[in-house]
């Protein structure tokens, strides 16, 4: 008997750090294990996918996408209008962080018949057998759905420990078409959800709260070991919100992966008050596990600016202190700023320079990557946001644009924003920087780009970015030596060209 196939579609985002969609693959597994063929389509790696889509789609039980809020909307709107159009008896089910954050609006949107809100590997698994039992959707925690034209929400689903949830399916995931388009060999894995700390950007807490949970150290070890052998990955992006709250679960981590023998590069991402707690010795320990960065929220260089984003667990001591142990392990400091937020100003944009200037120029192997503030739906800045001036999307398509590579705050807007924009461009071309798909540069074009890191950082020390000549020569340079343009770039998802 032929099983009874779900699809799967995962709408593009930068095939620069192309992998397999983790979230998918966690749904995947119950209906794997049910008995259901699963086949997903990434529209990344799949040319003419939306064709592909409408074939597959023809002998499915329903289309669904996994998103977050951003460009990854415009694809999922174009194939739900599609597929809706060609199959209007199928069901589309869209889950993910932004219909989790905002169910009422996602599920107003005529092309979208389900929606999952927060953990979905159970909830899709019992939509699926609704829809091929026929059955109305009700009673399935966590789902919404519409029923004779209106929206209705059954009650939301209790969250579960992630140690009671089943391991990811990466044997659907085709890596060497992700190797192909973004040149490095590699994979997301999840060892921890939740982080305890509320930063008011953040929207974590919209959907996990501050319930920290993590896997045991052995179980990490066991499957992550098995995964970078299995797959032959190179890296593997360790992609929980704070991985080391628990100082003794990462040490032990590290210890077992030492003595598995397998050779990895491995990244994490955790508040630097957590990496100052580490001595330098358990940091080198980590590097010898083959840890190789740690991605942190710097955020800003202005205390100001901290307290209000919630974070006076952190002082800006605490950031330099996490650079330098990290480099004395031998670990990449990799910190993310944030311009824009509600009450900076120019005198608190230029500290965050400084610290910037500061870091990078006593440990050069760090680096930081700069976004314009976006207030996401589900984050404690969002409750301000008509006090703030903020214009919230009122349809599911319109937050496409919402990203924060382009954003445009009622506060900083015209020639403050562009002049803010021009300063990121300085800071790309000041200091050395490590993305996770391979891009190889024409020699001239790096010898430019050494070249012009020089007036970069003057013009960074003195706050001046008039007449630009030297991102002028950059961008003729680029554009005679260009590297191969990426199969999705992030910047072209937006009407706005400005790179991040």
């Amino acid at each position: 008997m032929q099983k009874k196939k779900v699809l799967f579609f995962f709408p593009a985002f930068s095939s620069q750090e192309a992998t397999a969609p983790l979230a998918i693959l966690a749904v995947a597994t119950p209906l794997l294990r049910a008995g259901y063929e699963v086949c997903i389509i990434d529209s990344t790696i799949t040319p003419g996918f939306k064709k592909q889509v409408l074939k597959e789609l023809a002998n499915s039980l329903c289309l669904a996408v996994s998103l977050v809020t951003g460009p990854m909307i415009r694809e999922t709107f174009e194939i739900a209008k599609a597929a809706k159009e060609a199959y209007p008896d199928k069901p589309v089910v869209l889950g993910g962080w932004h219909p989790s954050l905002l169910p009422d609006q996602t599920l107003a949107c005529p092309y979208v018949d389900v929606v999952v809100k927060g953990q979905g590997e159970d909830a899709m698994l019992k939509i699926v057998q609704h829809i091929e039992a026929g059955m109305s959707f009700e009673g399935i925690d966590g789902a919404g759905y519409k029923e004779d034209g209106r929206l209705k929400f059954n009650a939301p689903r209790a969250l579960k420990p992630i140690r009671e949830l089943p391991p990811k399916a990466y044997h659907l995931a085709d890596f060497d078409a992700y190797e192909r388009v973004c040149g490095r060999r590699w994979a997301m894995y999840t060892s921890s959800l939740a982080c305890p700390f509320n930063c008011a950007y953040c929207t974590n807490e919209g959907l996990y709260g501050r319930k920290w949970n993590a896997l045991e150290a052995d179980q990490v070890v066991e499957e992550v070991s098995d995964l970078v052998r299995r797959y032959r990955l190179s890296l593997l992006w360790v992609v929980d919100d704070n991985f080391l709250v628990d100082r003794n679960r990462a040490v032990k981590i590290a210890e077992g992966l030492i003595r598995t023998g397998v050779k990895f590069d491995w990244s994490i991402q955790a508040s630097t008050n957590l990496v100052t707690r580490f001595s330098v010795e358990e940091l080198t320990l980590l590097r010898r596990a083959g840890l190789s960065q740690v991605a942190q929220g710097a955020d800003s260089g202005s205390p100001k600016v901290l307290h209000l984003m919630n974070k006076d667990f952190q002082k800006l001591e605490t950031i330099y202190q996490a650079a330098d142990k990290l480099s004395q392990a031998g670990i990449r400091p990799s910190f993310n700023l944030i311009f824009g937020f509600p009450g900076e100003t120019d005198k608190e944009r230029r500290e965050s320079i400084r610290l910037v200037m500061n870091i990078c120029r006593k440990y050069p192997t760090a680096e930081f990557w700069t976004n314009i503030f976006t207030p996401y739906p589900g984050a404690p800045i969002m409750n301000r946001a008509f006090e703030l001036g903020i214009q919230v999307p009122k349809k599911f398509e319109d937050w496409a644009d919402f990203f924060p590579r382009y954003t445009v705050l009622p506060w900083l807007s015209g020639s403050k924003h562009r002049r803010v924009q021009r300063m990121r461009e300085y800071m790309r071309v000041a200091f050395n920087r490590v993305p996770i798909g391979v891009q190889k540069k024409h020699p001239i074009t790096r010898m430019v780009h050494r070249t012009i890191s020089l007036p970069a950082r003057w013009r960074l020390d003195h706050d001046i970015y008039g007449a630009p000549v030297e991102l002028w020569l950059k961008n003729q340079v680029n554009r005679v030596l260009q590297p191969p343009k990426p199969k999705v770039d992030a910047q072209l998802l937006s009407s706005e060209v400005v790179s991040c």
